[in-house]
């Protein structure tokens, strides 16, 4: 039976990179992926996928806006003939609680499985609304781990700005390390994004 698989970090955890390594194992079987991803990531291109490591690319096969459907958009895809082994959604903290219902729907009713990789939680520490609904519905949840720069696990990604974590703001801004960092609960509490002593300026 298909499932709906849910790899979850904070940010430079790695989650684009595995999420393409497993596009690669499917494709290097000779099987079909589907690689979607939210409109709102555009940080890098927002048709691209290009993991903080470097060195590799990869142009998405569809974009996702507010209003897709994306049990309607597989079924399309699979009424033209096409064949589909799996579905890879990448910033799936993105996605709407219904469009994480609709891929839910992939799983069960068109028997492919779904692989979503993204965000657990915002700045504020807390849930996206993609990320609520696939903890709620996945069937398999993992989270992969960074760290700190204490070297404890990171588990909030930190808005700073002007050497200080930020507590206040719109949900969503797209930005890259100059934006966010990856922090413990404790250094994030003390709005401490970096080690004693060391300065960015």
């Amino acid at each position: 039976m298909a499932k709906v698989y849910f790899r979850y970090a904070a940010m430079n955890a790695g989650k684009s990179t595995q999420l393409l390594q497993v596009r690669h194992n499917y494709h290097e079987r000779h099987q079909k992926t589907l690689l979607l991803k939210p409109h709102l990531d555009n940080r890098d291109g927002e048709d691209l996928i290009r993991p903080r490591i470097g060195g590799l690319e990869v142009k998405v096969d569809a974009l996702v806006y507010p209003d897709t459907d994306l049990q309607i958009l597989v079924e399309g895809k699979l009424q033209k003939g096409e064949k589909l082994d799996c579905v890879l959604v990448d910033e799936a903290q993105f996605l709407s609680g219904e469009q994480v219902r609709e891929l839910c729907g992939v799983a069960d009713f068109l028997g492919i499985p779904v692989m979503c990789y993204g965000l657990r939680a915002d700045f504020r520490g807390e849930l996206f609304p993609g990320s609520a609904a696939l903890m709620a519905l996945a069937d398999d949840i993992e989270e992969l781990k960074t760290i700190c720069w204490c070297g404890k696990k990171a588990t909030i990604n930190a808005r700073i700005l002007d050497g200080h974590v930020l507590t206040e703001g719109p949900q969503v801004m797209i930005g890259g390390n100059e934006t966010y960092t990856s922090l413990c609960r404790k250094h994030w509490a003390l709005d401490q994004p970096l080690p004693p002593g060391v300065n960015l300026e």
